[in-house]
Formats: structure tokens, sequence, C-alpha cells
């Protein structure tokens, strides 16, 4: 029975995971879908990871590990995982080493993936310390036209489909590119799904098959720390709308997304954030072919003044809120993938 089921080829990629990543493992051999090999690929970690990995191996002979020479980032550390996929593998399973999945989570993608052949990727819903990660996906549909998917994201009416430890990708979209996650933005989980999308369907399975660990290690983390993800998403919008998008659409859009930046950027130069947050913001701005200084950031700035100024009480239960928080840190929700610098 067991052959006859599609192949799928998990995949964690993971630096310094030794905290986690024994629930990550346990969270694979429990799968009900037992057509599976495993490959976790050790970024030259320093914890206990390594010594963790192998130990299943021994014990497991579906589980491979694979080892870097050297330190690489994020982002080609899992392409080698990608690359580390079988050549029997109809299916990848990406699984961030912090995360983990319920039991039916592979046999319920594949089970869509396979009823529906157009199907690129195939998501479903994830749950975190804050409660359901709501993607507003449309309840009735199983199977979205992929450039509808693309254009309904880019439009901002569905979110968080593509996150890694939600998705099963079709192995040949993997296979098709030597870098499936292009680029070194930690949106590149993001850019490959919208890439998967010009030529593929997304599935979808309206249930919660995969946990999302929230914590201060999580690259997003560092990413929300900064709102660098907003010159990330205007980036995205100017790459992909034309392809997805109409022009009167990608107009509308790109002022929309530009308001709630500049807003954004309000908030913080109340907060009196440093020079490297500005620093970020105003190069990252120039390479979008926008400028900081501008008359929407002016603008953004004398209408929080008029805010702040209209609501007094609002604005002394803020500073108090403030202060009262200042010396505890929080741990940031994701905005991309939940991965760690692996």
């Amino acid at each position: 029975m067991q052959q006859s089921l599609p192949h799928v080829s998990v995949v964690t990629p993971v630096f310094n995971g030794a905290r986690y990543l024994h629930a990550c493992i346990e969270s694979v051999l429990a799968q009900t879908y037992r057509n599976w090999d495993y490959t976790i690929v050790d970024n030259c970690s320093t914890d206990r990871t390594l010594e963790i990995a192998r130990q299943y191996a021994r014990n497991h002979p579906q589980i491979r590990v694979q080892t870097n020479k050297e330190f690489v980032g994020a982002i080609e550390n899992h392409n080698r995982a990608f690359r580390s996929i079988s050549a029997a593998a109809k299916y990848c399973k990406l699984l961030s080493s912090d995360d983990w999945m319920y039991p039916e989570c592979i046999s319920k993608l594949v089970d869509v993936a396979e009823r529906h052949p157009s199907a690129g990727i195939v998501s479903s819903y994830a749950i975190n310390a804050n409660g359901l990660r709501w993607g507003h996906m449309p309840l009735d549909e199983e199977i979205i036209d992929g450039r509808e998917a693309a254009r309904l994201f880019l439009l901002g009416s569905i979110d968080a489909f593509f996150t890694p430890s939600l998705v099963l990708y079709r192995a040949s979209l993997v296979r098709s590119e030597p870098a499936f996650f292009p680029g070194a933005a930690p949106s590149a989980d993001l850019e490959a799904c919208l890439n998967c999308l010009k030529c593929s369907d997304l599935g979808f399975v309206h249930q919660i098959l995969s946990y999302e660990r929230i914590h201060d290690g999580a690259i997003t983390a560092r990413v929300r720390a900064m709102n660098s993800q907003l010159l990330d998403r205007l980036r995205i919008l100017l790459e992909f709308g034309p392809i997805f998008l109409g022009p009167t659409e990608l107009e509308r859009r790109t002022e929309e997304q530009l308001s709630d930046y500049y807003k954004v950027l309000a908030e913080a130069f109340f907060n009196l954030r440093d020079s490297e947050f500005w620093k970020l913001h105003k190069a990252g701005l120039a390479k979008l072919g926008y400028s900081l200084y501008s008359q929407r950031f002016a603008g953004a700035v004398a209408a929080k003044f008029l805010d702040l100024a209209l609501n007094p009480k609002a604005t002394a239960e803020k500073v108090l809120r403030r202060m009262k928080t200042s010396s505890v840190r929080r741990p940031e929700t994701r905005g991309y993938s939940g991965r760690t610098e692996s």
C-alpha cells in the first residue's frame, strides 16, 4: 500500500535549532502518511543540532542528515535542502526546524494535490501562540486559479498561504530552478510561490495542519523589529504586479501600500527610531525609486501630529504602555516564513 502512494521528500534546513528540533522531527515520524524520506540540512550549527539529527538518523532509515562544509545564508541553505530531495519524489514538504506538523498534514495536502493535478502548491491553515493564523481563503474553494490567487494576494484579499511549514510543493517545480527560493530576501518563500502561480494553481486544505512557533530567534522577528517587511512587500508588488494585476489595479494598490508604509514611518518618527532604522528605509526606498523625505512622508507626519494633539488622553495612555513594556522583549508575529537563521 505504501509504495502506491506518491513519494514525498520532507526537508528541514537548520542552524542552531537544537531547542525545537526534537518536536519538529517527531512530528514527521508521527505522520499518518508513510511514503516519505526526510533530509535535515545542518548549516554549521554550534549547538547540539547535528548530534540530535544524527541520533534520529541512526534510528530511522528514512532520515538523512546533510552537513554544510561552510556556513551559508538562510536562503542558500533552503535551496541546498531543495536540491537534496529524492529523485523519486513527486512532492516536496518543507518544514522549518522550529515548527511541527499535525499527524494528518502530509496526507491531507497530498490528497488535494492528487485530485487537482494543476495545483503546483497546496497550503493550509496554521496555529501559533496567538491563535489561528487566518489566511482569508475562500471557504468554498479547494483549488484556485494560480494567477487569480496571486492577484488576490497582491490586492491584499488573501494572505499567509505561502509560509513554508504550511505548503506542499510539486517536486517538478522545485527541480525546475537551481535556486527554488530566489534572491536573498526573507520573502524568498513568497516569491517562490508567486513564481509557481504563474504556471500552476493553488490548492488549499481548510484545516489546521501545522504549528508555527513564535520566538525571538526567527528571522522575521528581526524583520518585524525594523519594519523591513514593508519594503519587501512593496518590492514584490512592483515586481509581480505587472504580471498579475491590471494597470489600474496596480496603480491603486501601489498607492494604498505607500500610504500605509508612510504611516508606519510617521509612527517611527514620533517613536524616535534610531539611525539604523532610517538608514535601512532610506536606502530601501531609493532602490525602489522613492524618497524617504517626500511629500507623502511630510503628510503622514503631519497627520500623526494632529492625531496626537487632538487625542491627548489616548496619547498619554500609549506613552505609559510603552514605558511599562520598554524593558520587556515581546515575541514578534510572523510576516513571511517563520524560518530560523538557517
